[in-house]
């Protein structure tokens, strides 16, 4: 649900008066916000959860023998950008920074030099956070081992080198400011939603962007594409989101990366093992009751079925390649092999990731909950563009599956990437 965060930022145009910009996303005047005691074991200890929950390590660690050192490269379309280190060396990483720079930085995405950061960090989330939150992330970052790791610059086209063009692009799309409780609801989807719009940000992954690399205005949570992958809708749409999911489905997802209805991909693996496994057995459940809530969004697309001489073709593939794990009518081996039949994934309009799994292969995810592994080959070298087209359109629209044809051209843009 969130932290590679390839489609997430960009800048807008230069047009935008800085002194507007400022005006919108700043306060006039910045409170000091140093604390004054020294946490406290407690404090620490939350933070170490909020930092899980907030899957901080997946974008801050480039070699996982120096975990936070930051460094890691995070594509987007308009280049790439290098995390920051986190850890608590005073001349490359937090060391030097008051906590009043900590939480600026958190609240309005601003670096301790003034700078605008961009939303692939999702500072645009994080000012949902309160103030105890943030100044208890910082505490336990605090207590991690320095490691020294000089910042790499951006590497990013013109304009979005120039930073001071975030101005614009927060005066458009970013409102600081926690989030309220809705008095309405109950305490446990108040907690979920500010754990799924704050600090998981699950819709950095799984909102579409505009043109700006802003959310799409309309589509919270219907689905994105993030580094060659698609990132599944989590609202209530019928075949593609989690309409037929329950609570204790998305719990289980999200705890152990897998249940009877489906395996999460080579992304969101990462986001399992790294945060939702690791958090408390309350707060996934919370999440689990705020996805389960939201409607459905954009209509999902009409679909024609294909072609019968194409269903035949792509059958006789899936008998011949699939079937040994996945079964004749597509039921495989729930938790080890994903089920077919229903597969909210698999039904998405844009199929990037299921032609990638078919292309590369994949292998299911582990964790303390679900140690047993799972793989399957790619088949990348084994079938032609219009094969995998074929075997693709099969397994979307076969079993009560539905969705959008998929050709062969398709296939070999996916192959190229």
């Amino acid at each position: 649900m969130r932290t590679i965060l390839a489609g997430v930022f960009l800048c807008t145009a230069f047009a935008v008066a800085d002194g507007h910009a400022q005006s919108r996303t700043e306060p006039t005047v910045k409170p000091k916000l140093e604390l004054k005691a020294e946490p406290t074991s407690e404090d620490i200890a939350r933070g170490k959860a909020l930092t899980e929950a907030g899957d901080c390590a997946s974008c801050h660690t480039a070699d996982p023998a120096r975990p936070f050192a930051g460094g890691k490269r995070i594509d987007t379309p308009f280049g790439g950008i290098y995390s920051p280190n986190l850890t608590p060396d005073s001349e490359t990483g937090l060391g030097a920074w008051s906590d009043d720079d900590f939480y600026r930085a958190l609240r309005y995405g601003v670096a301790r030099d003034g700078s605008r950061y961009y939303p692939a960090f999702p500072y645009p989330n994080f000012t949902k956070l309160t103030r105890q939150d943030i100044f208890a992330i910082r505490a336990y970052l605090a207590t991690l081992t320095p490691l020294h790791n000089p910042p790499r610059a951006p590497e990013l086209r013109f304009p979005f080198n120039y930073r001071f063009v975030m101005r614009g692009w927060n005066w458009l799309f970013f409102k600081p400011g926690i989030m309220m409780p809705d008095q309405q609801k109950s305490a446990e989807w108040n907690r979920g939603r500010y754990l799924v719009e704050g600090l998981a940000h699950c819709g950095v992954c799984h909102t579409p962007k505009n043109i700006f690399g802003a959310d799409r205005r309309g589509r919270k949570f219907g689905g994105g594409l993030v580094q060659g992958m698609f990132a599944p809708r989590l609202d209530g749409a019928e075949r593609s989101g989690l309409k037929s999911w329950s609570v204790e489905d998305i719990t289980e997802y999200l705890q152990s990366g897998r249940n009877t209805r489906s395996h999460a991909g080579q992304l969101m693996s990462e986001v399992v093992v790294n945060s939702t496994s690791k958090m408390s057995d309350a707060d996934v459940r919370a999440i689990a009751v705020y996805l389960k809530s939201l409607p459905a969004g954009a209509p999902e697309p009409k679909v024609t079925p294909p072609p019968p001489a194409q269903m035949a073709a792509g059958e006789k593939l899936y008998n011949g390649a699939c079937i040994a794990c996945h079964e004749e009518d597509g039921s495989g081996a729930p938790r080890i092999y994903p089920p077919l039949p229903g597969n909210a994934n698999l039904q998405s309009a844009d199929a990037t990731s299921t032609l990638r799994i078919i292309l590369d292969g994949a292998e299911t995810v582990t964790t303390p909950r679900a140690p047993n592994k799972g793989s399957m080959p790619g088949y990348a070298a084994k079938m032609s563009d219009q094969e995998i087209a074929d075997v693709t359109n099969y397994i979307r629209n076969s079993w009560g599956n539905a969705a959008p044809l998929v050709t062969a051209d398709q296939v070999a843009k996916a192959r190229r990437k």
